[in-house]
């Protein structure tokens, strides 16, 4: 006989905005169980660095979310220690040449008016910061904020700390919705979940989701590898990356894009990035990608050319068009909230995240405007919505 739960909300999706959204949902004294159809971190979360990053965002409502997230990150630390491998050990960018420079400048003062803390960095003192970077830098930004976190283990913990029931290996396969349009919970492959709330923290799937839940949310998967090296002493301090890795960022382009990105981890590995390209879910390795991760990786740090690789992995981000993630309540179904394409921030923006869908939950205003947000901003019939 199929089981039939009970609960106030169901999280669908065992990743690290998942996680985020039960321990915030939990904190507020609502039943919660979460859904994945794999492990705990078993998608994007998994495949991820761990960045908690502001330095990459300018001015606007992805910057206020990622200030919010980062200080909310910075109370997960205190309350679960070492647990979840909380680094806060900043965010170094670097310019090649005095244009690069000033265009980073230019673009640190728009972010301190936001409250990003950005510290100018000459070239003549970025061997202080990092002793084996390459010696023909003009100069940089260091971005005292940006931390990093082991996703996997930050995901386990946050899903622990909340006391949610953990329903993993359990794939959902349709919205329960009553007479009157609204959820009633979700239908899955080992029996029926009934909540008056659902939310899809599913990632790269969050628009299936959506769909069995007869709305359009378009998020794409976006494929980027990364490169692990041998384990090494602390060569590598910050996060540190080049200047145009902002703009690769922020790119629509289908294309593959490469910028360098390095940064040493708490286990002794350098993590090498970062590649962008939209080809589905194709997970075959890309010799040109790979390439391009250890030229630019090796231009920042030369001492890396020396270094073995062990790996690769490639993780999806779920892309959506204007590069922001739908947070909040559907209107086109009463019941149904969304936290998914956040593109590569996730797990840093997965703690604000998870405070304003909770917030949400339980009637309460958000601290950001969540418009920006909205779901239903791509249907064709909603002011600058997206047909793509």
């Amino acid at each position: 006989m199929a089981m039939r739960l009970t609960c106030d909300v169901v999280v669908v999706g065992a990743g690290m905005v998942g996680a985020a959204c039960a321990l915030y949902a939990a904190r507020t004294g609502l039943d919660v169980r979460v859904v994945d159809r794999g492990p705990v971190a078993g998608g994007t979360t998994g495949a991820g660095e761990g960045n908690l990053l502001v330095s990459d965002k300018e001015p606007g409502p992805e910057l206020e979310l990622a200030l919010l997230s980062a200080r909310l990150w910075a109370q997960l630390a205190d309350e679960l220690g070492a647990a979840i491998e909380y680094e806060p050990k900043g965010g170094l960018v670097v310019a090649r040449d005095p244009g690069a420079l000033g265009a980073l400048r230019d673009f640190a003062d728009g972010q301190r008016s936001a409250g990003v803390v950005a510290e100018p960095v000459t070239g003549g003192e970025l061997p202080s910061l990092e002793p084996h970077l390459a010696p023909d830098r003009a100069g940089g930004m260091l971005y005292p904020q940006d931390a990093q976190v082991m996703p996997a283990l930050a995901a386990a913990h946050l899903l622990r700390a909340s006391g949610a029931r953990l329903h993993t290996g359990r794939t959902v396969t349709g919205v329960l919705r009553g007479a009157d349009g609204a959820v009633l919970g979700v239908r899955t492959d080992r029996g029926d979940i009934h909540a008056p709330a659902v939310v899809n923290a599913a990632g790269t799937w969050g628009g299936d989701l959506a769909a069995l839940a007869g709305v359009r949310l378009p998020v794409l998967p976006r494929r980027g590898f990364v490169l692990v090296t041998e384990p090494l002493p602390r060569l590598v301090r910050h996060k540190v990356y080049a200047a145009d890795y902002v703009a690769d960022v922020a790119s629509g382009s289908a294309a593959l894009r490469t910028s360098p990105v390095v940064e040493g981890t708490a286990a002794g590995p350098v993590l090498i990035g970062a590649s962008r390209e939209r080809v589905g879910f194709d997970r075959s390795l890309s010799l040109p990608a790979v390439r391009a991760l250890a030229a630019g990786a090796i231009g920042l740090f030369p001492f890396l050319r020396g270094v073995r690789a062990l790996r690769t992995y490639a993780g999806f981000r779920p892309y959506l068009p204007d590069h922001l993630p739908a947070i909040g309540p559907d209107p086109r179904m009463p019941g149904l909230f969304h936290a998914c394409g956040h593109e590569g921030a996730g797990i840093g923006l997965a703690t604000g995240t998870g405070q304003l869908i909770a917030r949400t939950l339980t009637g309460k205003a958000a601290e950001l405007d969540l418009t920006p947000f909205r779901p239903e901003r791509f249907d064709p019939d909603t002011d600058g919505g997206d047909t793509r």
